[in-house]
């Protein structure tokens, strides 16, 4: 994978959304308009962390490469090189996929 342009900044993680399996049923083709937001996603970079009321840095708990749970409607979609991306609060983040 080639270095990704986009260096978050504080809590907040970048995230590339993994696409379901499109299936169609019946014949019926769901336009991607309709479709949701996927919510598995992979951590491709990671901000320069949350401080605590004391200053100090605290420490993410997902890590480069994870495989994540996200919130459906939180986030921020950017687009770089053709490629779609969000960037999350780490809090947006529900679970890392063992």
């Amino acid at each position: 994978m080639a270095k990704v342009k986009i260096k978050p900044i504080g809590d907040r993680v970048l995230v590339r959304h993994l696409d379901d399996k499109e299936q169609v049923r019946g014949g019926i083709i769901i336009p991607d308009s309709a479709k949701e937001k996927p919510q598995e996603a992979e951590v491709i970079a990671l901000g320069t962390g949350k401080k605590d009321e004391n200053g100090k840095v605290q420490a993410f708990e997902v890590k480069v490469g994870d495989r994540v749970l996200v919130s459906k409607y939180g986030g921020t979609e950017v687009k770089l090189d053709e490629q779609k991306y969000t960037l999350v609060r780490e809090d947006d983040i529900l679970g890392v996929i063992a």
